[in-house]
């Protein structure tokens, strides 16, 4: 007869190990930089470009695989000697404009810089009409009522 308590106890221990496992897994190595300099650059780079993965984060807050192996990616160009241009346009012919979080103004990004002017404008205008026929059927209320 076996005990009980003894597979209770492995599988405790087989799910801490298994914890432990994981976590060493996703332990990245920390970027060595040899100046103040060049880590600045790294964090204005990572800044200035967008996760493909969260879409809404740049690679410097994100916790994205691919955002990791973007941020080594960039590290191994800057110590190669590649500028920061280079290294931009790298990533935009690999992944596109929308890497960028300020993507330059051209014939395919031009949709991205005006619409939200244009959307704006058009809600305004929007606004306006339905302030005056509101206005108009109040005073046309009001007429109806003193006569």
């Amino acid at each position: 007869m076996t005990n009980p308590s003894l597979f209770k106890n492995s599988s405790w221990l087989s799910a801490i190990i298994l914890v432990v496992l994981a976590a060493v897994s996703q332990a990245q190595e920390p970027l060595v930089f040899t100046s103040p300099e060049q880590e600045a650059r790294f964090n204005q780079l990572t800044t200035e470009l967008r996760c493909l993965v969260c879409q809404n984060q740049n690679l410097a807050d994100s916790d994205a695989p691919l955002a990791h192996d973007l941020r080594v990616e960039i590290y191994n160009m800057m110590m190669a000697g590649q500028d920061n241009e280079q290294i931009k346009s790298f990533l935009v012919n690999r992944y596109g404009d929308f890497v960028l979080y300020r993507p330059a103004m051209q014939g395919n990004t031009l949709a991205l810089w005006l619409l939200p002017g244009i959307l704006l404008g058009l809600g305004a205008v929007v606004l306006f009409f339905i302030i005056r026929s509101r206005n108009r059927r109040l005073a046309n209320q009001q007429e109806q009522g003193s006569s």
